[in-house]
Formats: C-alpha cells, structure tokens, sequence
C-alpha cells in the first residue's frame, strides 16, 4: 500500500502542477472557457452564474495559480491533510464540470489542458474519476507520506510559487501565451490548415435486429438501417475549419490569405483597449509606405466600428470575421498578425506594437 500511496501522490501532484501551468500559459483561452460554463449554467441551473462573467479572467488566473500551488505543496508534502482536503474540493468540482459537460453535450471542450491537449468530454471526465479516486486513496493512507522538509521551508517554497504563478498569469495577459498552441501560431499556413492532411475514411455504423455492426463500406443488404457515418481518421482532418473574412458586398478570405497583411484583430469594439493605437496607427502607416497591406478584422457591428475608428483614428479598411475565430487568432483585443501568403509571420499584443523595422524583416526573410 505504501508504495501505492506513493506512487498516486507523485502521479496527482505532477498532473495538477502540468494542469495549472497550461492553462496560466494562456488566462485570456481559460477564462473564455470559464465564461462559456457560466453562460450555459445561467441558462440551465440558475441565472446568477450570469454575474461571474465579469471575473472571468480573475478566476482564470486564480483557479489556475490553486492547481500549481496546491500540487506544488503536495509535492513537498506541506500541510498534507489540508492539500488533500483542497484537492478533493477543487477536483469534486472539476467532476461536476466535466460530468455536466459529457452528460448533456454542453461544453464540448473542458479546457482541462488549454489547447494543449484536447480531450473529448467522456475523457475528460474519466480524467477526474481516476484523480477523485487516488485523492480520496491519499486522504486514507497519509500515514505513508510522511514530510521530508521542515514546515518552514514548505511555506517558503509554497508562498514564492504562489506569487510566481500570479506574475507568470498577468504577464501572459498583459502580453501573449508563452507557448502557443493553436492552429494559428507563428509559422503556420492557414491555407494548408485548412485542408485534410490526408484522404478521409469512414465507417458506417448500420443497425439489424436489434444489434449495431460496422462497415467501411456500405453494406448492399438493404434489411441494414443507417445510424450514423463516423470518420476512421478524424486527425487527417482540416485543423481550421472556420477561417473566414467579408465585408458587406464580397469574401475577402483569399485576399486576406496572398501577399503581405497586417491584420490589426478587434474583436469587440466594446471590449477593445485604447491605450496602444498612436503606436498602432504609426505603424499602420509605415506598413503601407512599405508595401504591406493593412486589414482590420472585426467581429462588431458596421455602425460600431465606424463610430470606434474615428475615435481611435484608425484608418485602414474593415472587414468582418466571426468573434471566437478572433478569440482563437490571437488572445489580444486589439491583436496584430502579420501574414505573409497565409503563413503566420508574427503575432503581437497591442501592449507590444512592434516597430516597422521588426516587421519588414519578419515578411523579407522567405524572399531573400
């Protein structure tokens, strides 16, 4: 038992430590997801979940920092009973999150690794079933953990990972993940990304009598009745299905794609900061001046923007994309993105405007 007991703490402690750091890699993509649990459960359970909305990204960074310093403090065994206690109630809550995922197909994507790893919500709850167990395991064979350091120094190393983790969360909020793991990184082609990397297959799921067989070909026997088509290969499929920029008279989604584009990304006029447009604009001019076409993307109404633009004097043509595709693009509000015939060349957040001389060398580069 002793060895068991040692082993589920090594395994819990590491896997809530891995969990908080992806997710306070990117606190803007964690607290989208929270807002998404508190928009459904204000419909389903009670309207007041509506009101945590506006704490979205605090909760992000704190729910995020409790997993790190909980995970570092059991792995240095501090305040063993206390931690387990912690852990138990963070991970009854976790369940209840995925559980309700999973069963009434609400949030599809739990979030539990950032876009890191993507579980289905089935997975993501048996995740939380397996740690549930081993916790409530640890809780009833303390005894073999006993600590290895004096309590002094478990509060010290405790404490300085609980700061750490707060500063590490506000500056990727201040600026961009330090890891990016969405489609659109830098370095990707958006076009490629948006085809099957290879020939998708399927398979037929037919029912007879009763009882439900697969085909990877469509079976003749017409006594067989048709269920469902299922991919065999889903990963083969187009990374970025969603892509899509127009304005109110064409699609500009090719146009966005060729050449050289500075995209300047507001996804919502209303939530969009001001502070940063004077280096902005500057450098939207010089990108012009330098044979790069700025293009404002924006999921907000024309009337908003028009009126947002003058106040900002922002002056570079707008076109429309769907709001959570911006959300994905680059965490940012406003964002910039430099493309260079659909390859990502460089993200930045308005906190980081870059200067027209980083930018030319980052398009010039393929072509010398």
């Amino acid at each position: 038992m002793k060895f068991i007991s040692n082993l589920f703490w090594l395994f819990v402690a590491v896997l809530f430590i891995f969990s908080g750091l992806i997710k306070i890699n990117d606190p803007v993509g964690t607290a989208i997801k929270l807002e998404e649990y508190f928009e459904v459960f204000s419909t389903d359970i009670a309207p007041f979940f509506k009101s945590f909305e506006p704490y979205s990204l605090f909760l992000s960074i704190f729910l995020s920092a409790a997993e790190i310093v909980l995970g570092v403090a059991l792995l240095v065994r501090f305040k063993l009973k206390a931690v387990l206690w912690l852990l138990l109630v963070m991970i009854v809550f976790f369940t209840f999150l995925t559980f309700y995922s999973a069963y009434f197909n609400k949030v599809t994507d739990c979030g539990c690794f950032g876009d890191a790893i993507k579980l289905t919500p089935w997975e993501s709850f048996t995740k939380d079933i397996i740690l549930l167990v081993m916790i409530v395991v640890l809780l009833l064979t303390q005894k073999y953990l006993q600590p290895f350091m004096r309590a002094s120094s478990g509060a010290i190393i405790t404490i300085i990972t609980a700061a750490l983790s707060v500063v590490v969360g506000w500056y990727a909020y201040e600026h961009l993940p330090y890891i990016d793991f969405r489609s659109y990184k830098v370095g990707n082609n958006i076009p490629t990304l948006m085809k099957p990397s290879a020939p998708l297959r399927y398979k037929y799921i037919m029912a007879k009598d009763g009882q439900e067989e697969e085909f990877e070909e469509y079976p003749t026997d017409t006594t067989y009745t048709f269920k469902e088509m299922v991919a065999i290969n889903p990963e083969a499929g187009p990374k970025i299905t969603d892509f899509n920029v127009w304005n109110d008279t064409a699609d500009f989604t090719q146009e966005v794609l060729t050449g050289k584009k500075l995209l300047i990304i507001v996804q919502s006029v209303a939530k969009a900061k001001q502070d940063n447009f004077d280096s902005i604009n500057t450098l939207v001019k010089a990108a012009e001046a330098a044979g790069i076409t700025p293009m404002v993307v924006t999921s907000s109404s024309a009337a908003d923007f028009e009126a947002f633009r003058h106040e900002v004097n922002l002056a570079a043509p707008y076109y429309f994309g769907d709001g959570t595709v911006l959300k994905t693009i680059i965490r940012s509000n406003p964002g910039l993105v430099l493309l260079q015939d659909g390859t990502v060349k460089g993200k930045w957040h308005h906190n980081d405007t870059p200067d027209i001389e980083e930018v030319t060398e980052l398009v010039s580069t393929d072509e010398e």
